[in-house]
């Protein structure tokens, strides 16, 4: 690993921690960075908490896996998007590439709106089935028109329009004015109510997934010159393909089933942070990880404070950031053309 990288990793993890330690004290109730490290030393087993009962609650119970999950969540959406973009070799692909996002909608929407589970299957569990169905759907379109990857898009493109379209019915057919509401505020992406399980399971799905994306890092540098250049040098072409789509969609649909869609963070942070590490998957991957994680907990942080006490979904905030910054990066290259 060369200078620069671990320069740049060491970096962004000072940078995340930073981080979440100041998101955590931002909000109504005055808590200071100190306080944040004596109640996360205490809860770890490290000493006892100053900090009275009820404040102690709102910084592990509250803050602290809210502050968590928004920063799986940022380094799960952009890996993932780093490595669609490389296997797709597509510069638009993103992880919802796949209609995974709409999917997880459709399931949400069935089981809150619909009653879908009768009781027993959560709006997460929902979303997350929904999720896969989606994904199932896109595997058995591209195999059927034959596995290249501008089928695969277009499959992912055609299960996308579906569900979102399912959704919709779904939506304006038998939900009242309340339950709409709540429904939308999930699909552009929320993380009210995030807790120690969910920030568990989605830390656990994005290590795992990671380290796979990270074994694949030569292979996915070799499909930059296109499959048939992978393939001439030892790459079996299918089957990675198929791993890495299989990896990806299974961390997008458990982000998304805890989360919401989360627009723009698997698209731009990707082409951003190539600017600072190169193409090479190795140095790329951890470093994009890192970079929308920091990223998720600003912007959540923005969400729930600059119009309190209402808060503003995270997927609308990411869009309106995402989209001035998508527009300069092709600016950008336009201008390198």
């Amino acid at each position: 690993m060369s200078i620069r990288t671990l320069l740049l990793t060491g970096g962004g993890l000072a940078a995340l921690l930073v981080s979440i330690a100041m998101a955590v004290t931002i909000g109504p109730a005055d808590i200071s960075t100190g306080d944040v490290w004596a109640a996360v030393a205490a809860h770890l087993g490290f000493g006892e908490s100053t900090l009275a009962p009820l404040r102690d609650g709102i910084v592990w119970n509250l803050r602290m896996p809210r502050a968590l999950l928004a920063a799986v969540c940022g380094a799960g959406l952009a890996v993932c998007g780093a490595v669609m973009q490389s296997l797709l070799r597509n510069p638009l692909a993103d992880p919802f590439v796949l209609g995974v996002s709409s999917g997880a909608s459709t399931g949400a929407v069935a089981v809150v709106v619909l009653g879908v589970g009768g009781g027993v299957v959560s709006l997460s569990a929902g979303a997350f089935l929904g999720a896969l169905l989606s994904f199932a759907l896109v595997l058995l379109l591209s195999h059927t028109l034959g596995a290249s990857t501008d089928r695969v898009v277009l499959s992912g493109v055609a299960a996308m329009q579906m569900f979102s379209a399912l959704t919709s019915f779904i939506v304006l057919t038998s939900a009242d004015a309340e339950t709409t509401r709540g429904v939308l505020f999930w699909l552009l992406g929320s993380l009210t109510g995030a807790d120690w399980g969910q920030v568990l399971l989605c830390t656990i799905v994005l290590s795992v997934v990671l380290v796979i994306c990270l074994g694949y890092a030569r292979t996915l540098d070799a499909f930059a010159f296109g499959e048939e250049a992978a393939a001439g040098l030892g790459v079996p072409v299918t089957r990675t393909r198929l791993v890495l789509l299989c990896a990806t969609a299974l961390l997008t649909a458990v982000l998304v089933s805890c989360a919401g869609a989360i627009g723009f963070v698997g698209l731009v942070l990707p082409h951003a942070t190539r600017a600072l590490t190169g193409s090479g998957h190795a140095r790329l991957l951890p470093v994009t990880a890192l970079t929308g994680a920091v990223f998720l907990v600003w912007v959540d942080t923005l969400a729930r404070t600059v119009l309190d006490p209402q808060e503003v979904p995270v997927g609308v905030v990411t869009s309106l950031i995402g989209v001035p910054a998508f527009v300069a990066i092709l600016y950008r290259g336009r201008r390198r053309a």
